[in-house]
C-alpha cells in the first residue's frame, strides 16, 4: 500500500545524500533522557544471544551494555562512523532512498532497530516491506524518534507534521505492510511550562513505535 504521494518524498536539499554523509559527525543527536528511554526499551524488548540489524546507523547503537547478542549488523551511510561503533560485528554501506533492497536473506534478523533516522526515507514503504521480509516470525522492528532532524534532509511529508502526526505517519508505514502490526506505541512530548522549568527545560521528546512480524 502506497503511503505517500510523490510531492510528500520531496527534500529541500535534493542533492545526493552520499555527500551529506560523506562527512562523519561524532555526537549524539537527541539528550541523554532520551538516550536512557531507548536503551530501556531495547532492555525490555530485545533478547540476548539474538540476531540485530541496526538501520541507518552511526557510532553508537544505545544498546544495553550489560546484553549480549549473537551478532549485531550495522548499516549506514559514514564508514567512519560505522568503524567506531563498538557494538557492530560488521557493517554496510548502502543508501536506501536509491536502493532500499536490503542485503539479507529472508527472516534472518529477530529484530530492527531504526533510531531518529525514519524522517530521511523518501521510499518508506518498501522499506518497511523489506523490513517485514528479513524479521524471522515474531521478529520486532523498534523506531524511535524526537522532534529534532537535519530539516534539509528530513521529506516534506514529516517536515509539514506535528509531532503526533509523526507518529501516525509511522504507524501507516507499518500497516502498509500486511502481517506487520504494531504492539506498542510510546508518546511522551516533552514537558511544556512550569513542568518543563522544573524538569531542566523539558529535554527531548521520546516517541517509538514497534512493529511484528505477525505472518509466516
Amino acid at each position: 500500500m502506497v503511503v505517500l504521494k510523490d510531492w510528500q518524498r520531496s527534500k529541500l536539499d535534493p542533492s545526493d545524500d552520499a555527500l551529506f554523509y560523506s562527512y562523519p559527525r561524532f555526537v549524539t543527536h537527541v539528550d541523554s533522557g532520551f538516550i536512557g528511554q531507548l536503551t530501556d526499551l531495547y532492555r525490555e524488548h530485545l533478547r540476548p544471544q539474538t540476531r540485530i540489524l541496526d538501520l541507518m546507523s552511526s557510532w553508537v547503537s544505545h544498546l544495553p551494555p550489560e546484553m549480549e547478542f549473537a551478532h549485531v549488523e550495522g548499516h549506514g551511510m559514514n564508514p567512519e562512523e560505522l568503524a567506531a561503533n563498538p557494538r557492530l560485528d560488521h557493517f554496510f554501506i548502502q543508501n536506501l532512498n536509491q536502493n532500499p533492497v536490503l542485503p539479507f536473506p529472508d527472516q534472518s534478523f529477530d529484530a530492527v532497530l531504526n533510531t531518529v533516522s525514519v524522517q530521511y526515507l523518501q521510499q518508506p514503504e518498501q522499506v518497511f516491506a523489506e523490513v517485514y521480509r528479513i524479521l524471522k516470525l515474531q521478529g520486532l522492528f523498534i523506531v524511535s524518534f524526537s522532534n529534532r532532524m537535519f530539516f534539509q534532509k528530513a521529506i516534506q511529508a514529516w517536515r509539514d507534521n506535528s509531532e503526533a502526526g509523526r507518529v501516525e505517519l509511522v504507524r501507516r508505514y507499518f500497516e502498509s505492510v500486511p502481517g506487520f502490526a504494531v504492539v506498542k506505541v510510546i508518546q511522551r512530548p516533552a514537558p511544556m511550562g512550569w513542568l518543563g522549568f522544573w524538569a531542566g527545560g523539558g529535554g527531548d521528546p521520546f516517541y517509538a513505535l514497534i512493529g511484528q512480524r505477525t505472518a509466516g
